[in-house]
């Protein structure tokens, strides 16, 4: 097994999310043993600490639903910065916080990516594709939109700060997709994301799926960031998440992408996001985000305790 210099990056954002409680994401992580759970599989650790919150930008959309876009720009070019310097080395996680974080964090690798002249990939697992722009959320919640942002799609001027560089769209897989709004729809219809919805995953299996995207990595020799949101579960396994959606990731399948993903070795960054601790039960939500992590870093099922009863 490869060993990994993992750096934990605290990002306690809620401003993106309908509801409060996602900033307590980091705490809770580092409660259920992230750490020793990175450490104890042989890899290198460093805590980095938490984010502090940076003023808020002076920027302004003609949208009059969006929520916190001052607060939300200031954190994606805060975000965008600590991403490109805590990837020259390493693999870092982000510990959200809600979606909106991805927007900074997926450019400031991006932006390395691109110095490295190796191409991006991005797999996002999630129950929604969070394609909104700033002009086509009614919600006004800014973590539905960071994958358009991400892409280049247009209707972010103004708002979210200019990207150094940009994800090719061909170059994004979504998995476990299961709620789309329909300007989402319309503008996923030709931007060439490959969006894997649950349908897909009963009619075919979780791993051809997921497979063919690796391979396509591989080929390119491409970097992968992957960004796990908590409602990619479903929710009868981990409840703490504002936006359940059921019909999700069942335990197994979560660990074979997990599994998968670490045998493929192509891993470079992760995103974990959405977790609310507010809504969870005992800590079970943040608990088993601990084990999937372990299973991307080379935990196996042999490796874990089994009890007879």
């Amino acid at each position: 097994m490869t060993v990994k210099h993992c750096k934990l990056i605290g990002v306690p954002v809620q401003e993106g999310a309908g509801r409060l409680g996602c900033e307590m994401g980091p705490s809770s992580l580092r409660t259920a043993g992230l750490a020793a759970a990175i450490t104890g599989l042989g890899h290198r650790l460093s805590d980095l600490g938490n984010l502090s919150a940076p003023p808020a930008s002076q920027v302004h959309h003609p949208n009059p639903a969006l929520k916190n876009l001052p607060e939300i720009s200031a954190w994606v070019e805060l975000l965008s910065q600590a991403a490109y310097d805590a990837s020259a080395e390493g693999m870092p996680i982000f510990m959200g916080g809600d979606h909106s974080i991805a927007a900074g964090t997926v450019a400031g690798i991006a932006r390395r990516a691109a110095e490295t002249g190796r191409p991006l990939f991005m797999l996002w697992l999630d129950a929604h594709p969070d394609f909104h722009s700033l002009e086509s959320t009614v919600s006004g919640n800014i973590h539905g939109t960071p994958v358009a942002y991400l892409t280049g799609q247009a209707g972010f001027g103004g708002g979210l700060p200019p990207l150094r560089a940009t994800l090719d769209p061909k170059r994004v897989a979504m998995l476990g997709i299961r709620s789309v709004d329909p300007a989402e729809r319309r503008a996923l219809g030709h931007c060439g994301v490959s969006v894997f919805d649950m349908r897909a995953i009963d009619e075919h299996g979780i791993a051809p799926l997921l497979s063919r995207f690796l391979d396509r990595v591989t080929a390119e020799n491409g970097l992968l960031h992957v960004s796990f949101d908590v409602d990619f579960l479903d929710p009868s396994i981990a409840p703490a998440v504002g936006t359940t959606v059921p019909g999700g990731a069942t335990f197994r399948e979560a660990h074979l992408v997990m599994e998968m993903l670490h045998d493929s070795g192509l891993v470079s960054s992760l995103d974990l996001v959405e977790l609310n601790p507010f809504l969870d039960e005992r800590g079970r939500t943040a608990t088993l985000l601990v084990d999937l992590v372990a299973s991307l870093l080379g935990r196996r099922v042999m490796d874990r305790p089994t009890w007879s009863f």
